[in-house]
C-alpha cells in the first residue's frame, strides 16, 4: 500500500514527465528546430561550417548554448512561480480552475491536430537582443529574448504546462514543472551544440516530418486536457505508482 505522503510527492512525477516531453516537442516545433544551427553558430561567434568540422568551434557553441539555456530557463521558472502563485490564491476553486485549464489545453491540442487554426498562435514575436554574438552574456540575453519572443509560437504547449502549474496550488510544485519544461526544451540545444555533425541527419529527418510531430504534440495536449477535465490525472499517478513502484523512491 502507498501512504498519502508518498502519493502527494510522487504524484508530481507524471506531470513532470509530461512537462519534459512538452519541452522536447517545443524544441521540435516549426519555429524552433529550423533556427537551432544558425542560433548556435551566432551565439558562439562561429560559422555553421566551423561547427561541422571543428571541435573547438563546437565547444564555443556549447558554452554559449549553456548560457542561452540558462536565460530561457530563468524566464520559464519565473512564469512557473507566477502562475502557480496565482493558482494558489484560487485554491478553493481548484476543481473549476482545473476544468477550465483542461478545456483550454484541449483547444490548444485541436490547434496542433489541425481541427482548426488559431492564427495568433502561428505568429512569432521576436525580440532583438542586439549584436551580442560570441559572448556568454550575449547568449544569456538571447535566451531571455527567445523565451519572451517565441512565446506566441510556443503558446499551445507552454500554455498547457502553465495550466498544470497553476492547478498544482503549490508554488514549489508549479515551479518544478516549468523547470522540467525548460529542461526538455534546453537539453536538445546543448546536445546539438555538442554533437552537431552527428545530429544533422536526425534534424533533417525531423524537419521533413514536421507535420507528424505537430500531430503528436496535439494528441499529447488533447489527452492531458481530457485527463484534467475528467479528474483522471490523479488516477494516472496511482496507476504509475502501482505499476512502477520504484517511482515512489524518486518522490
Amino acid at each position: 500500500m502507498l501512504d498519502t505522503a508518498t502519493l502527494l510527492d510522487a504524484s508530481l512525477l507524471p506531470a513532470m514527465l509530461i512537462a519534459l516531453t512538452a519541452g522536447l516537442l517545443s524544441f521540435l516545433s516549426p519555429c524552433v528546430l529550423p533556427i537551432v544551427p544558425p542560433y548556435l553558430a551566432y551565439m558562439g561567434g562561429v560559422s555553421i561550417a566551423e561547427m561541422d568540422h571543428s571541435g573547438r568551434a563546437r565547444r564555443r557553441a556549447l558554452l554559449s548554448a549553456s548560457f542561452f539555456v540558462l536565460g530561457l530557463s530563468t524566464v520559464f521558472l519565473l512564469l512557473g512561480f507566477a502562475f502557480s502563485a496565482v493558482g494558489r490564491l484560487f485554491l478553493q476553486w481548484q476543481d473549476w480552475f482545473l476544468f477550465g485549464a483542461g478545456i483550454l489545453i484541449m483547444v490548444f491540442g485541436a490547434h496542433f491536430l489541425g481541427v482548426f487554426r488559431i492564427r495568433f498562435l502561428d505568429r512569432e514575436a521576436r525580440l532583438d537582443a542586439g549584436n551580442q554574438g560570441g559572448s556568454a552574456f550575449g547568449a544569456y540575453l538571447l535566451g531571455l529574448a527567445f523565451a519572451f519572443g517565441w512565446t506566441p509560437c510556443l503558446g499551445p504547449i507552454l500554455g498547457a504546462i502553465l495550466g498544470l502549474a497553476a492547478s498544482e496550488g503549490s508554488v514549489t510544485r508549479g515551479t518544478v514543472l516549468l523547470a522540467a519544461y525548460a529542461a526538455g526544451l534546453g537539453i536538445p540545444f546543448l546536445a546539438v551544440a555538442a554533437f552537431f555533425p552527428s545530429l544533422k541527419g536526425v534534424m533533417g529527418w525531423m524537419k521533413r516530418h514536421m507535420d507528424r510531430i505537430e500531430k503528436v504534440s496535439g494528441l499529447l495536449l488533447w489527452t492531458v486536457g481530457l485527463l484534467m477535465i475528467t479528474g483522471q490525472f490523479s488516477a494516472l499517478s496511482y496507476w504509475l505508482l502501482e505499476t512502477l513502484p520504484g517511482l515512489a523512491a524518486l518522490g
